[in-house]
């Protein structure tokens, strides 16, 4: 005999842990693993390092000298002896005057904006096998020994957290700095906002260099 009372109190009861369990998933709730970083740890991930003013270089430093014996150690085998590149791996040396040529060469010379992101690249992701695994007194002397494979500092520069800001990469000026489109430079607004039919455009990207020319088939554009 089929018998209400119980059957309601089924289903209260089943209601009851759905709506409890329902409240424990809208809480934050707790794993009970992970603990609080410590400052060491935190210091070991924070790494980065600004291009326009160094921001971020630790303390340290490196010689042109010291890091050619680095570079031979830890680098050679992949981008030559002098940065030409062995194989398809990149070149680090070289290559300026290419970069509007059909096939460009962007080696740290012809192309890197900024010395101090030289560091930061090294640094983080070289050796490849093992990244992050050099001293920041070798990041030093192999970016001061790249940097004079390319003429850009004598044989005597010693690269620190100082120096590194203070060159001039030859194609700084190349790059463009500020954003001429309209969207970058729009302000969030709820009222008063800019008419879109009063955006003018006043920049654009055809006609600078900027994109690839595409004159022929696409079997024109492929490596030569």
């Amino acid at each position: 005999m089929f018998n209400w009372a119980e059957h309601r109190l089924l289903w209260g009861a089943i209601a009851l842990l759905m709506t409890t369990a329902s409240a424990a998933a809208a809480e934050p709730g707790h794993f009970g693993y992970g603990t609080t970083p410590t400052a060491a740890q935190i210091a070991g991930w924070d790494i980065d390092v600004r291009g326009d003013d160094g921001v971020g270089l630790p303390a340290g430093k490196g010689s042109v000298s010291q890091g050619e014996s680095v570079f031979a150690d830890q680098c050679a085998a992949c981008h030559g002896t002098f940065g030409e590149g062995e194989g398809r791996f990149p070149k680090l040396a070289g290559g300026n005057g290419t970069l509007k040529d059909d096939r460009p060469e962007p080696t740290v010379g012809s192309y890197w904006p900024f010395a101090p992101t030289l560091f930061d690249y090294i640094n983080r992701a070289m050796p490849m096998p093992t990244p992050h695994t050099l001293s920041s007194d070798d990041v030093y002397a192999l970016t001061a020994y790249i940097l004079n494979l390319n003429n850009i500092v004598p044989n005597d520069f010693v690269a620190d957290r100082e120096s590194l800001p203070k060159i001039k990469m030859p194609n700084h000026d190349s790059f463009v700095w500020t954003d001429p489109r309209p969207d970058t430079a729009a302000k969030p607004c709820m009222s008063a906002c800019i008419d879109p039919g009063a955006v003018k455009i006043t920049a654009t990207a055809e006609g600078n260099g900027l994109t690839p020319k595409t004159t022929g088939p696409l079997d024109n554009m492929q490596p030569k």
